[in-house]
C-alpha cells in the first residue's frame, strides 16, 4: 500500500463514473450495492482479508471516507483489528441509547460538572426520570414519539401539575442533549410550544396554585401565639420563616456564618437562593431574639439543626410545626403571600420594596434600581412593622398599622 497508490479519486470523477467499484487506493473502495454507493475499507489482519463498511456516499464524503480509512490503517499498524474494535464499541453504546440509561448519565454529568445548586435538585431529577418516566426508560432514544411523552404525563397531569410540568421539562432537556450527541433526530416530542400545547391543556391556574394555600394575614397574630407554645427546633424555624418572609429551604439551610446579630442582617449566599443572587435579610428585633435563642443551644454550624448529625431539618418538619399550631389547612410557602398582602393592604409599602423583601426578580427600571441598591433600611422598617403586627393582640384592633414609604 504505497502512498503513490492513494487518493486516486476526485469528487468529479466519482460523480462522472458509473462503475460498480471505484478504487481510491490504500484499501479504500467505493462500491455500488442496490441503488446506493458505499465506502468499503479492505485490509488484511492476522493473515485474513477483511472488509469494513465506512458509510454511504450521501452521508460520508470523499474526505471523510479517507479520514476513516486512515484511522483504520493506523489501528492495523498498532496490531488492532478495526472491525473487532467497532463491535466492542457498539456493544457499549446500546446501553446509552435507551432513555433510562441516557437520562441517568445526563444527571451524573450535570452533578460532576457542578451545574446544580445542591443535592435536592439532583434528587428531584432522579425521582422524575427514574419513577415518573418509567414507561419510556426502556425505549430507545430514537424511537420516542409525542404519544409516548403524553402517556407518561397523563397520569399526573392536572392532579400533580407542578410535578408533571417539571417532568415534561426534564424529558425535553434529556432528549435535546440526546439529539446534540447524535442519538436521535427531528423535533423534540416533549417540547411544549407548537407541540404538546395542542394536545395537553394546562388546568385552571387557581387549581394549580392551591398547593400554596396562604393563611389570611388577619389570622396570623393569633396563629403566632399558638406557634410560640409549640416546642422544638422546627417551630422556631417556622417562626423565622414567617418573620423574614423567606422560603423554607433558605431557613432550613441557614448557617451561623450568614447571620450578623450585631448588624441585624442575615446574608443568604447566591448558591442558596432560587434567584441565584445574594439576598440580605434585615432582621426585626423579634427575629434577632429568636436567632439568639437558637445560638444558645447551638450544636453545629446549622442555625436549625435536624435530628440527624449535621443534617438540616426536613421540608416536612416545618409543615408538621404548622399543623401542630393549628394551621394544617395552609402551607409554609403561603406565608410569603400573607406577608405580600399585608405589605400592600396594611403597611402600604411600595411594590418594589415588598418585592425586594421577597427576593423576587423585579421588572422595570425603578424596581431594578431598588434591587441594585438593596434598599436595606427601607426593607428593615417594613420587616419591623411586620414583626410588630404579628405580635399584636389581634389583627383587627392592631396598634401597628404603619405606612412604610
Amino acid at each position: 500500500m504505497g502512498s503513490h497508490t492513494r487518493n486516486a479519486l476526485t469528487v468529479k470523477s466519482i460523480a462522472a463514473s458509473k462503475a460498480v467499484k471505484l478504487r481510491d487506493g490504500g484499501g479504500l473502495w467505493l462500491v455500488t450495492k442496490g441503488g446506493g454507493r458505499y465506502w468499503i475499507f479492505s485490509y488484511t489482519f492476522a493473515g485474513m482479508r477483511r472488509e469494513m463498511g465506512l458509510g454511504p456516499l450521501h452521508t460520508v464524503g470523499l474526505a471523510d471516507a479517507r479520514e476513516k480509512a486512515e484511522e483504520a490503517r493506523a489501528m492495523v499498524r498498532r496490531g488492532l483489528d478495526p472491525l473487532a474494535a467497532r463491535k466492542d464499541e457498539q456493544a457499549d453504546t446500546p446501553k446509552l441509547t435507551t432513555f433510562g440509561a441516557y437520562a441517568d448519565a445526563f444527571i451524573d454529568a450535570a452533578v460532576k460538572a457542578g451545574r446544580w445548586r445542591g443535592a435536592k435538585t439532583e434528587a428531584r431529577w432522579r425521582n422524575l426520570l427514574e419513577n415518573h418516566a418509567k414507561p419510556i426508560r426502556a425505549k430507545s432514544l430514537a424511537s420516542i414519539k409525542t404519544k409516548d411523552v403524553i402517556a407518561v404525563l397523563n397520569p399526573i397531569w392536572g392532579s400533580k401539575q407542578e410535578t408533571a410540568e417539571k417532568l415534561r421539562e426534564a424529558i425535553e432537556r434529556v432528549l435535546d442533549a440526546a439529539k446534540v450527541e447524535g442519538h436521535r433526530a427531528g423535533e423534540n416530542p416533549a417540547a411544549w410550544k407548537g407541540n404538546l400545547e395542542h394536545a395537553m391543556h394546562k388546568p385552571n391556574q387557581l387549581a394549580t396554585t392551591s398547593h400554596h394555600a396562604a393563611m389570611p394575614y388577619v389570622d396570623l397574630p393569633a396563629f403566632m401565639k399558638k406557634l410560640a407554645e409549640v416546642g422544638g427546633v422546627s417551630a422556631r424555624a417556622l417562626e423565622i420563616a414567617i418573620l423574614t418572609a423567606c422560603r423554607s429551604g433558605e431557613v432550613r439551610g441557614a448557617v451561623w456564618s450568614e447571620v450578623d446579630l450585631k448588624a441585624k442582617v442575615w446574608t443568604i449566599p447566591p448558591v442558596r437562593m432560587k434567584s441565584g443572587k445574594l439576598h440580605r435579610v434585615p432582621l426585626s428585633d423579634e427575629a434577632v431574639r429568636l436567632f439568639k435563642k437558637m445560638k444558645e443551644q447551638s450544636i453545629n454550624d446549622l442555625v436549625f439543626p435536624g435530628i440527624r448529625d449535621k443534617k438540616p431539618l426536613s421540608d416536612m418538619s416545618l409543615s408538621k410545626a404548622l399543623t401542630s399550631a393549628g394551621g394544617g389547612a395552609y402551607t409554609v410557602h403561603g406565608f410569603r403571600s400573607s406577608f405580600r398582602d399585608y405589605s400592600t393592604e396594611i403597611a402600604h409599602a411600595p411594590r418594589e420594596i415588598a418585592e425586594a423583601a421577597l427576593a423576587h426578580a423585579v421588572g422595570d427600571t425603578v424596581e431594578r434600581s431598588y434591587a441594585r441598591s438593596d434598599a436595606l433600611e427601607r426593607r428593615r422598617a417594613l420587616m419591623q412593622a411586620w414583626a410588630d403586627y404579628l405580635s399584636s393582640p389581634s389583627a383587627i384592633d392592631s396598634p401597628t398599622k404603619p405606612s412604610v414609604s
